[in-house]
This record gives structure tokens, C-alpha cells and sequence, in this order.
């Protein structure tokens, strides 16, 4: 069956979730998550490209954006195939990094354009992660307190604090308090994220059930055929990223990437 084409939003403005083929973690330390940074703001650049909000988590992104001179599908392709290429090339892996398709809700009211930037920046707060939107340094929230976030000119704060008030300073508080209120806020949900991540501890535990008679050490000595179909096994576990498994396995991560 063909896919249904996205409908266009009146306002140019889409809630977009971007997650990693089969849940897997996407960014691994601070340099992956500044690469995807960095091909944001050069696609910007090249689109005309608005962008509101954003959040980087473990395995999938938050983006709300507006688009500019080209399409959202065009912006969401350059951005994907730009990180993917980086990714394989670090990694030394291959295949698909990202689900097929991005997820994206139109936003075309001013109430719903603030109540998606607030679900953005909370995400990691409902995540269990931070306390607050602002302890999350993968995010656009900072720069909406005055603060500055990288790269300098990715975010456009401009529209949404002149909702609040001219008066920058008053904006960035009046906005604060509002990002910051506990709320119910449902926004394009995806109900698989609400697994809860495991602790190293009881990752462990689990990881042992899966070995049977073996230790932990012994993994990654194994023959490389024994060693991916226990990686297989480990890798079903719900709640443990690849590298939390391979940290406790003390394997290099792209063995858990390259096993399907």
C-alpha cells in the first residue's frame, strides 16, 4: 500500500520526531550530537529554514521548525543522509541509521506552537533524566532564558518571546515561567518511549539472564558467531541502549550496531 502523503500545514510550521531504525541510540558522546548540530544549521542556511525548538535524547530528536524555501521532506533528507554518512563513517558501520520515515504533526496555532516548544524542552524532565527543561544541555531551551547554546545563530527566539513581551528580558522570564509549568501536555505521542531506561545494576542482571552459563568477561573473547547471537539476545533486552550493553559487556559498541 502506498504511503499517504503528509498533509501541508497552512502555517509551514511541523512538530518532527526523528528516531533511530529500531529504537537505536543515534548519538554516543557530545561530538555526534555537535555534528547533528552543525548539519542543522547548514542546512538552515541553505533552506531559509526557521527553527523554534529543538531536543537531542538518547535514541530520537525533537525538532519544530518552519520551513523556508524548501520543502520539510527535502530538509528532513538532507539532514538525515548528511548525519547517516557521518555516523557510518565513525562507527564503521553500515545500514540504516534512521526509521524509514519522520514522524511530523502540523502546528498552525499559536497556543499549540507554545505548548509543542514546553513538550520539547521537557522531554528530558518527563524522561526521568533532568530536573529541570534547562539542566539539559541538548536542547533549545537555554537559549530562550538568554543563555547561549551552540551553534550561536541555530535558534530563532524572536517570534515566540515577542508573544510573551517586547521587552526582551521580560519575555525570557514570562517564558520561563510558562516552559517551565507542570503540565499534561500530549504532543505527536509515540507511547513506545515510555519504556523506562535500566539501571547499569539491574541492565546487568538482565544481560546475565541471557547468557546462561556464562560470565560477563567471557563475552568478548567468544568466536564471533557465538559472540553476535548472545549480542542478539542482549540487544532485545527493553530498556538497555547498545552502549550501556556494551559497557557492561566491554566490547566495542559497533559490534552491537553491525548484529541484526
Amino acid at each position: 500500500m502506498a504511503r499517504q502523503a503528509r498533509k501541508k500545514s497552512r502555517s509551514r510550521v511541523y512538530h518532527i520526531i526523528v528516531r533511530g531504525a529500531n529504537r537505536q541510540e543515534i548519538f554516543h558522546d557530545q561530538e555526534d550530537r555537535i555534528k547533528f548540530l552543525d548539519t542543522m544549521q547548514k542546512v538552515k542556511t541553505k533552506s531559509g529554514l526557521k527553527i523554534y525548538s529543538w531536543c537531542l535524547m538518547g535514541n530520537h530528536v525533537h525538532l519544530l521548525l518552519k520551513e523556508g524555501m524548501e520543502s520539510i521532506s527535502v530538509v528532513m533528507k538532507r539532514i538525515g543522509v548528511t548525519y547517516a554518512n557521518y555516523y557510518n563513517w565513525k562507527y564503521k558501520t553500515t545500514g540504516h541509521l534512521f526509521q524509514d520515515r519522520f514522524k511530523s504533526e502540523n502546528v498552525e496555532t499559536v497556543n499549540y506552537l507554545l505548548t509543542v516548544t514546553r513538550y520539547i524542552h521537557q522531554n528530558p524532565v518527563k524522561a526521568g533524566i533532568v530536573l529541570k527543561p534547562h539542566d539539559w544541555k541538548w536542547s533549545s531551551c537555554l537559549g530562550y532564558y538568554g543563555e547561549s547554546v551552540y551553534p550561536p545563530t541555530l535558534l530563532d527566539t524572536d517570534y515566540l518571546l515577542n508573544m510573551f513581551s517586547t521587552n526582551q528580558s521580560i519575555a525570557q522570564e514570562r517564558f520561563r515561567e510558562f516552559n517551565e509549568r507542570a503540565n499534561q501536555d500530549k504532543c505527536l505521542e509515540d507511547h513506545g518511549d515510555s519504556r523506562r531506561r535500566l539501571t547499569d545494576d539491574e541492565a546487568r542482571l538482565e544481560i546475565k539472564k541471557r547468557l546462561g552459563k556464562l560470565e560477563i568477561p567471557q563475552v568478548k573473547s567468544l568466536p564471533k558467531e557465538e559472540r553476535d547471537r548472545l549480542l542478539r539476545r542482549v540487544k532485545e533486552i527493553e530498556g538497555v541502549s547498545q552502549q550501556q550493553a556494551a559497557r557492561i559487556l566491554g566490547v566495542a559498541v559497533h559490534f552491537l550496531y553491525k548484529v541484526r
